[in-house]
């Protein structure tokens, strides 16, 4: 475990922030919100999810190998590709709770899918309110939020 490396415990505990916000924006979803676009020739919110679940997917085999393996996966139905996107952030957190070292820099993991996935956490929150079921706002500096 590397509780002692300030850069690990960083990056956990971003991931616990990315997880939290996900999950308000994730839960309770309407029927049919995963094809919900804000526009035409937009993503839609499924597209969107299916893109973090990418990026997860991605980060790990950065953080695990040091290799940039990426993939654009098609879109599954909601409840499958929330559980994907759950499925591998816990793997990259578990890459970066372990003893195994990191084979990319941990800056470079934070600025390319860590932060874009944060980015399309809001965009899907702001597509459930264009499709009329806001997320509830609150103050997240207030919030619990723990790594793991």
């Amino acid at each position: 475990m590397h509780d002692d490396d300030p850069v690990r415990v960083f990056l956990r505990h971003t991931l616990a922030t990315v997880a939290y916000r996900a999950d308000k924006a994730l839960r309770d979803a309407p029927e049919g919100f995963s094809d919900f676009r804000a526009a035409e020739g937009s993503r839609t919110a499924g597209q969107i999810l299916a893109h973090v679940g990418d990026l997860f997917d991605w980060a790990l085999t950065l953080a695990r190998d040091g290799k940039h393996a990426w993939q654009d996966s098609a879109p599954l139905p909601w409840p499958a590709e929330t559980a994907r996107f759950r499925a591998g952030l816990s793997a990259l957190d578990a890459q970066l709770a372990s003893s195994l070292p990191l084979n990319a820099p941990a800056d470079k993991l934070f600025q390319g899918p860590v932060a874009d996935a944060l980015t399309h956490i809001g965009q899907i929150a702001m597509l459930r309110r264009l499709a009329g079921t806001p997320v509830k706002g609150e103050n997240y500096f207030r919030a619990e939020i723990a790594a793991g």
